[in-house]
């Protein structure tokens, strides 16, 4: 069955206050502990939390666009994305955890109460570009928000040791919205023939997908339950790993040394090479 359509809204809040919970239990030297976000540390994934929240509703709620207009492309979006993140990351420097803290605790909420009042069928704002979209459904704009927050928080979580979030449907949700970017990068493999991909991802947030070529086109689908555990044997090329690995690959965040031992490959590994490098993130 095709990947469902996923309302995320009603998430918003509890993630947004999970997290605020978590950076009230910080300590000082927690602040400054290195992150998988590259060069940021924790107080900088903490910021560009913050810069996400009042981003969006600066942008979608009240209809503020940077620079006047929306990028005519992919790598005007990249530029924008970056250059926003870098500036407000440095900016935020002068702000100490407890301000960073009180003022995420304000913008969470009022974003939760703005996603709340979304219509999901309606015309997203902006396309999900990393899933090849010319135009996006709002479910889905809201679905990649919620993505932002969740996989942020969680790169925080790790940092500090706190354990991954309780709530297995979160990370369901962020795998069911994540999985979207798979079909366009296999579309943008012009030396892939055809075959069929079968992902088993384990975990209490895990499932089983299928992707494979249909008409000279790449589709991705959900294996049901009913289907049994045997549905996807005969594809070409077969794929495990955990919820946990799942999310750190789709989100950047698996270092390149972590991937032989983390993701176990049956079949025709160039098959699963594009999968590899999927990313459901603008970078």
């Amino acid at each position: 069955m095709p990947l469902p359509v996923v309302d995320t809204r009603p998430y918003f809040r509890p993630l947004c206050a999970e997290i605020v919970k978590l950076f009230h239990s910080l300590r000082d030297d927690d602040w400054v502990r290195p992150t998988v976000a590259g060069t940021w540390r924790v107080r900088d994934v903490a910021a560009h939390l913050l810069d996400t929240s009042l981003r969006r509703l600066s942008m979608h709620r009240d209809g503020l666009m940077p620079g006047g207009r929306p990028p005519a492309n992919e790598n005007e979006l990249a530029a924008l994305i970056n250059g926003l993140n870098a500036t407000w990351v440095h900016s935020a420097s002068r702000l100490s955890p407890r301000v960073l803290t009180d003022l995420y605790a304000v913008a969470s909420t009022s974003l939760a109460d703005f996603m709340e009042s979304l219509d999901l069928e309606s015309a997203a704002k902006w396309p999900v570009s990393w899933a090849g979209q010319s135009e996006s459904r709002q479910w889905f704009d809201v679905g990649r928000e919620f993505t932002e927050i969740w996989h942020h928080g969680a790169q925080i979580r790790d940092a500090v040791q706190a354990g991954p979030f309780r709530e297995a449907r979160w990370l369901r949700a962020v795998l069911d919205i994540a999985l979207h970017a798979l079909p366009p990068a296999y579309r943008r493999e012009r030396s892939l023939e055809g075959g069929s991909l079968a992902l088993n991802v384990t975990g209490s947030s895990g499932g089983s997908w299928i992707l494979e070529r249909v008409d000279d086109d790449w589709q991705i689908n959900e294996i049901s339950r009913r289907e049994g555990e045997g549905a996807g044997t005969e594809a070409t090329t077969r794929i495990t790993m955990t919820d946990e690995t799942a999310w750190r690959l789709l989100f950047n965040a698996l270092p390149p040394r972590d991937l032989h031992s983390l993701v176990h490959i049956e079949g025709d590994a160039a098959l699963a090479a594009p999968l590899l490098r999927t990313r459901a993130i603008v970078i």
